[in-house]
């Protein structure tokens, strides 16, 4: 049985992506609802709250939305 401390080829890091946040659609209540809702995980430091209601805020659909 090998080490399982030692490699042929050193571990691959990836960089963190920090894509855009999405923005709420203009005039749709569940997106300001959501946009107020990350401000306030963010303001108490809930990263992981933020990224989810991310994903909800691009999956929220619209008619003529395509993302």
């Amino acid at each position: 049985m090998t080490d399982p401390t030692r490699y042929a080829t050193p571990p691959v890091e990836l960089p963190l992506r920090l894509d855009a946040e999405p923005l709420p659609v203009p005039g749709c209540d569940v997106c300001s609802a959501l946009d107020q809702e990350r401000s306030e995980a963010r303001g108490k430091g809930d990263m992981s709250k933020v990224s989810d209601i991310n994903v909800e805020i691009r999956s929220h659909p619209h008619e003529g939305r395509h993302s």
